[in-house]
Parts: structure tokens; C-alpha cells; sequence
């Protein structure tokens, strides 16, 4: 048996945070994961160059079923602070649209930063290591049966992550710490994720996989502008993954494909000053052909403005700016960048992330019930989260 003081399960992006903060503060940690390598999901991240935050985060940005819980994270460890510790390493990073921060040349830059940090703390970091039990004991510690050796330690930290892409290693481990525990774990689903569509859908627009549109994706809940991508499965891109976490199944989502021209006007327009011009020439203006093509009917294509009433304008111009489709459902946690609900905040304390009735035991980062955006605010709140954590265990 083994003593330490804190054990976290999950070399995770939360997981190495942690256990960098808790070592600052001489405590003896010891990570544990099943994984060959630490940070798995970093260095995939972002196309390899790691999203590892944004400079514009607040709670608004998050979904939980507390939408409050993370706002005392990110407010005691900011954006600012991590990018203090990125620019202390030397590590070159860019901005890209809507603030996202991004390395210049590989994610393995955050990893390595994080490893050293580690190393510099004496943080003992074990991998391929299978957990096999854990119990509470007596005085509020923890034991850790595992297929190498048993553990004894004061703090437990949960940094386990949620269940996308599980061919990162990803499992629903750290829910049923949870549950083992009697602590309420929402239900899960993917985010982040792209859209497969209904077998005739599919058929009427796999033929524009590949296009990508700037547009305004729109549930009842909330919209989205960035591209979206016709993939031969569905519909992908930014705009299609924001939304895709706020999307119920059965629920329609509704396109606006030329956000920036008002059609209905244009086309009015165009009737006074070319009538002869026909509708498929206008529309070829502003849209990608075959987009075109597979919206409307090749009469109504063809047939030239002097042709059409304003009613038929406006009846194209709702197919462009309201394009509505329901979607057949996701791609699933195999695409997903991250797993929406979790384990309950207010099971948590948000100053410090331990269990309120279970002392001791902890859960940081994507296993916990806060979904970021894309756009790095997910990293963010993995960054917070084990910060705090690691000020306490």
C-alpha cells in the first residue's frame, strides 16, 4: 500500500492541472490513467495545434443545469492566467475568429509545458494502470485497488473526462465513481457533434459534401453564425457544432444561408433592371451552384424573373434565409469533441470542487455537468476547475 496524498484518476487536461497546483502547495500526488500516454485528447485537439482557450469567456458560454456553478472558477483562474503560463514557456500562439487561441506550431507545446510543470511539482505520473476498486476509509480517506498496486490517500480527484471519442480512451469511469457514491449524474449525451440527416435528405444533399457556407444555424434556444460544411453523411462545420449541443432530437433547425444580402430585395431589383435574367444566374451571384441546384426545382431555376411574382421571391427567399431541416440525429460520441451533462453541481462545492457530502472526494473538468462552446472554453473550464480543485485537496 502505497501513501500519498492526493491521487487523481485521469492524466487528463484537468488531471495534470491539478495535480501542478496541489504540488505547488508540497502535497504528494500521484496520477493514475489506463491510457499508453498523458494528455491524449491534448494533442489531438484543435487539428493537432490545440484551441487551449479564448480570450472572451464568461458563463454564457457554458451549459449546465447550473448555469451559475462555473462562474467562480472562471473568475479565480482566468484565461489571462493560463496565457501567462503559456507565455512563460515561450510557446507561440495566434488568435483565430471569435477570440480563440491557438499554438502556432503543435499542441504537444501545452502538453510538454504541463509535464514539466508536473515534473518541477514531483508529480508521479502512472499509465496503463487499470483501477480495479475504490473504497472510502476510515477519517475520510481513500483507497485504490489496482492491477499494479494499491494506494492509500487523504484527496480523490475524479479528472476522468466524459465519453467522446472513445478512441482516446475515453469511458464512463468517472460517472460511476459518482454513482457509487450516491452523487446525481445528469444524463449524458454528445456535443459538439455533427449531424447525420434522414435517409431522403441525405440523398438530396450528399452530392455538396464538401461546400462550406458562412450561415446563421438557429434553434429555438440559440443561434450560431460560422460556416457550416456539407459532409456525405450530413452537415458539419462550426455553426453545425455550437448548435449541435443545444439541439433535442426531433427538433428542426432552421439555415440562414446569406446572412449578409437580403434575397427578397435583390431579386425585386434585379427584375426592374435585368428581367431577362433568369433566377438560377441571380441566386449563382451568392451561392455555390450545387447548393442551388439541390434547393430548388430546375423550372424555377430556370424561369427568369419577368416570370415570377414577389410572392414566388419572397417563397425563394425564405428557402435561403429559413431553410429549415430536421436532423436524423448525430454522428455520436465517436465525433464529439465533448459529452453534454454529467455529474451534478449541486452535489459540488464551486469554490473549492469537492463533494458536499462525500469530503475528500473531488470531480474537475468534462466529467463534472459543464459543456463549454467550441472555441477553447471548454480547455478553459479544465484549466479552472482542477485550479481551484488543487488549492484544496
Amino acid at each position: 500500500m502505497q501513501k500519498v496524498d492526493v491521487i487523481i484518476i485521469g492524466a487528463s487536461a484537468s488531471g495534470l492541472m491539478c495535480a501542478i497546483e496541489a504540488g505547488k502547495r508540497n502535497r504528494r500526488v500521484t496520477i493514475l490513467d489506463h491510457s499508453n500516454k498523458a494528455g491524449k485528447k491534448i494533442l489531438m485537439s484543435g487539428g493537432g495545434r490545440c484551441n487551449f482557450t479564448n480570450y472572451d469567456i464568461s458563463a454564457d458560454n457554458y451549459i449546465s443545469h447550473n448555469p451559475h456553478f462555473c462562474k467562480s472558477a472562471l473568475s479565480r483562474y482566468t484565461q489571462w492566467d493560463f496565457i501567462d503560463m503559456v507565455q512563460r514557456y515561450e510557446i507561440p500562439y495566434h488568435e483565430r475568429s471569435h477570440g480563440q487561441l491557438f499554438c502556432d506550431k503543435s499542441a504537444k507545446d501545452i502538453l510538454n509545458m504541463l509535464l514539466e510543470e508536473c515534473r518541477l511539482v514531483h508529480c508521479d505520473i502512472r499509465l496503463n494502470t487499470t483501477i480495479k476498486q475504490v473504497e472510502k476509509s476510515s477519517g475520510h480517506h481513500y483507497k485504490i485497488a489496482t492491477d499494479h498496486q494499491d494506494y492509500h490517500c487523504q484527496s480523490l480527484v475524479v479528472a476522468t473526462g466524459g465519453l467522446s471519442i472513445p478512441t482516446m480512451g475515453a469511458s464512463p469511469f468517472g460517472y460511476r465513481i459518482a454513482e457509487q457514491f450516491h452523487i446525481n449524474v445528469w444524463p449524458v449525451s454528445a456535443g459538439l457533434v455533427p449531424f447525420t440527416l434522414h435517409s431522403k435528405d441525405k440523398t438530396q444533399f450528399a452530392p455538396l459534401s464538401g461546400i462550406a457556407i458562412d450561415s446563421i444555424v438557429s434553434t429555438d434556444r440559440q443561434s450560431f453564425r460560422e460556416n457550416i460544411l456539407f459532409t456525405h453523411r450530413g452537415l458539419s462545420g462550426p455553426a453545425i457544432l455550437q448548435i449541435s449541443s443545444y439541439w433535442k432530437a426531433g427538433d428542426e433547425i432552421t439555415i440562414n444561408l446569406l446572412p449578409d444580402h437580403n434575397l427578397l430585395d435583390k431579386l425585386k431589383q434585379a427584375q426592374q433592371h435585368n428581367p431577362q435574367l433568369k433566377v438560377k444566374t441571380l441566386l449563382s451571384q451568392f451561392l455555390p451552384k450545387r447548393l442551388i441546384d439541390a434547393l430548388f426545382d430546375e423550372d424555377s431555376l430556370n424561369s427568369t424573373l419577368q416570370t415570377n411574382s414577389h410572392n414566388q421571391f419572397n417563397s425563394f427567399a425564405n428557402r435561403i434565409h429559413k431553410w429549415t431541416i430536421k436532423p436524423n440525429g448525430t454522428e455520436g460520441y465517436r465525433t464529439a469533441e465533448v459529452t453534454l451533462g454529467g455529474v451534478d453541481c449541486d452535489a459540488l462545492s464551486s469554490k473549492t470542487m469537492e463533494c458536499r457530502d462525500v469530503p475528500g472526494l473531488y470531480f474537475i473538468g468534462e466529467v463534472v455537468d459543464v459543456t463549454g462552446w467550441l472555441g477553447g472554453y471548454n480547455f478553459q473550464w479544465a484549466w479552472s476547475s482542477a485550479w481551484c480543485a488543487g488549492q484544496y485537496v
